[in-house]
């Protein structure tokens, strides 16, 4: 293990000895049977290979072929968008509104982590999940396949790609909508910018595009009383608020500082009303539940 910590510590990786026990977990469970000596063979070419990929730069996630999110071993490949720990967040906040949600929509799914997470928590639930992208679609199959019974994955553009016997009947819906804006793209780290689709990180010019579109389209989605949650930046924490409002919900900021997580919710009113929509902030609990 010592030569493989030293070459993750010389290209720079922060956190080496947790990096190579990941390789070398992940090199031991990739290898065929054999007998002890063949198979120590597989498992040390598999794991130079492995750690030269990390050492060029590529997300851990993708060379070991999964990601954590919520206690979940999320399968990911290149080419997908690795999800990120403080999208636990949006998790947290979908099951403080949510937990009694039949009907859950994923929009912009890339591998699923959000759908595949609340399916575990909402067994029951009907779950659907869609990105414009097949290689994120395909992804997102594989690990609701593993983890939901009632859970469908479709290929398209936002609302586009869903079934429109859903409209009006969406209890939760939930999106990690790319929100960089394009002139910011060049600021992320380099594993990201190189390694991850530009369609799952850029938002347009002011980082609001997808959302804008998500915020428009809600009202006609979601079920009276149904909810729909982003993420999104600190900084752009209001402006997404001002679209769910201006779209008729209810909306509101939810923060966590511990996680860097910053989520918007809004809710469908259960009757028209004459006034506008509500607007507040909340903190509250970071935690992913279980």
């Amino acid at each position: 293990m010592e030569p493989v910590v030293a070459r993750l510590r010389a290209a720079g990786c922060v956190f080496a000895e947790e990096e190579a026990e990941l390789i070398l977990d992940a090199a031991g469970r990739s290898t065929g049977p054999g007998s002890g000596e063949e198979r120590a063979a597989d498992v040390e070419v598999l794991v130079d290979r492995m750690v030269a990929r990390r050492c060029a730069g590529e997300p851990l996630e993708h060379v070991v072929g999964w990601a954590a999110f919520c206690g979940l071993r999320i399968a990911v490949t290149p080419g997908v968008f690795v999800p990120r720990r403080r999208t636990e967040f949006l998790v947290a906040q979908a099951m403080r509104v949510g937990r009694d949600a039949a009907l859950i929509v994923d929009l912009c799914c890339g591998a699923a982590p959000l759908a595949t997470a609340l399916a575990v928590r909402l067994p029951r639930a009907e779950i659907h999940a869609a990105d414009i992208d097949p290689v994120q679609t395909a992804s997102a199959r594989r690990n609701l396949e593993l983890f939901a019974n009632r859970a469908h994955v479709h290929e398209g553009d936002l609302y586009a790609a869903l079934p429109q016997a859903l409209r009006g009947r969406v209890d939760l819906l939930v999106a990690n909508a790319p929100y960089v804006p394009v002139d910011a793209l060049a600021t992320l780290p380099a594993e990201a910018r190189e390694h991850e689709p530009v369609h799952s990180l850029a938002g347009g010019r002011d980082g609001l595009e997808i959302q804008r579109r998500i915020a428009a389209g809600a009202d006609g989605w979601l079920a009276p009383g149904g909810h729909v949650i982003v993420e999104t930046g600190e900084d752009q924490a209001p402006h997404t608020r001002a679209l769910f409002a201006g779209a008729g919900l209810d909306a509101w900021v939810a923060e966590c500082e511990e996680m860097e997580a910053t989520v918007v919710v809004g809710r469908r009113p259960r009757s028209a009303r004459s006034g506008p929509a509500a607007c507040r902030m909340a903190r509250s609990t970071c935690s992913c539940p279980e």
